[in-house]
């Protein structure tokens, strides 16, 4: 199969060591920063490291955390082809009891309860999972240290979803599909240990927010600053939540031109005209999670599905695009695109 799972794989083996050290090497890098937080009074304020001890690196919290991920991600798949020791040790002093308690007071805070919510909250499940499914001894460790910053940040989200009357489709960390997907499989391993709470919770609210979508607007995307389309962001999380035929039926009314390469500007790569401007950089990670959505798309229909194919071509246009720019490009795209190549490479 073109651009199928062993060739996506190979790809990223040939480039974890690279992908890898740009991720160690963004993480403890402190400046250039944004911090995020809600003042309350004249100061003096906190610096985004004494707020975030463990995700203080990448610019901001969502790419610190990305960039965790990525790197615990690698570890697990290539042992032998990363800088093991470096990253163990990284993770080991930025992974502590004592950060994870700032981390936590952080988002205990009632100003803060929903900053990086759901988009970075997502990658923090995505980064839990990853080390709750690990058979080695520091992944238990760091998965044990992390666990009850997961466990508030699912009890705040099991909150939010319910007075969340709408959705929020768009391209940017705000997309409500997006942040649930990046959730999904945590939510699934809470439920296999019998804490079934939030994969219902994102069930439920999939289907009502998103069932009944049909001919969605693709073709206005994508819009300037965009990471994500929120078209194929949408049909990712439904893809998850409905068994095979009734996704194959539902995303036949919601994209009908798929099997056909239409609309072709979701087809084919968004321009990059300028990576040192940080949302114009933005569209290097659309290529890139256009890519992967496309690939998750075409793993989770029938077999011979028609649609599959030409997605599966779009993937590959869209990845060699961008991947270039992993590594070895501007701080504006390295600080955070390894996420989305490991996402779809992996």
């Amino acid at each position: 199969m073109a651009f199928g799972p062993e060739q996506r794989l190979a790809i990223l083996r040939d480039r974890a060591d690279d992908y890898v050290n740009v991720a160690l090497t963004n993480i403890v890098r402190e400046f250039p920063v944004n911090p995020l937080f809600i003042a309350t009074g004249p100061g003096p304020y906190p610096t985004h490291r004494e707020m975030h001890p463990s995700f203080y690196g990448c610019f901001d919290w969502h790419s610190c955390v990305e960039l965790h991920w990525v790197t615990v991600r690698l570890l697990k798949l290539f042992p032998d082809d990363v800088p093991a020791e470096k990253a163990r040790a990284t993770l080991s002093e930025l992974l502590t009891s004592e950060n994870i308690a700032a981390e936590i007071r952080f988002f205990s805070d009632p100003n803060h309860r929903t900053i990086e919510l759901p988009y970075g909250w997502g990658w923090l499940f995505m980064l839990q999972h990853e080390l709750e499914t690990w058979d080695d001894p520091d992944g238990r460790q760091w998965a044990a240290t992390i666990q009850p910053l997961a466990q508030q940040l699912t009890e705040t989200m099991l909150e939010w979803l319910p007075k969340l009357t709408y959705p929020v489709r768009t391209g940017l960390h705000s997309n409500t599909a997006f942040g649930l997907a990046r959730s999904f499989n945590y939510a699934t391993l809470l439920a296999n240990r019998g804490d079934r709470r939030l994969l219902d919770a994102i069930h439920e609210h999939a289907r009502h927010w998103f069932l009944a979508d049909t001919d969605y607007p693709v073709r206005y995307e994508p819009s300037g600053s965009d990471f994500l389309s929120a078209g194929l962001s949408e049909a990712e999380l439904m893809s998850l939540v409905l068994d095979q035929a009734e996704f194959a039926d539902w995303l036949t009314t919601f994209l009908p031109g798929l099997a056909s390469s239409e609309p072709r500007i979701l087809f084919y790569p968004a321009e990059v005209s300028d990576p040192t401007y940080g949302h114009i950089a933005h569209l290097h990670g659309l290529n890139l999670s256009r890519a992967a959505a496309f690939t998750k798309l075409a793993e989770r229909l029938p077999e011979y599905d028609s649609r599959i194919k030409p997605m599966l071509t779009a993937a590959e246009r869209h990845a060699m695009a961008s991947l270039p720019q992993v590594a070895g490009s501007h701080y504006n795209v390295e600080h955070w695109l390894a996420a989305y190549a490991v996402l779809l490479l992996s």
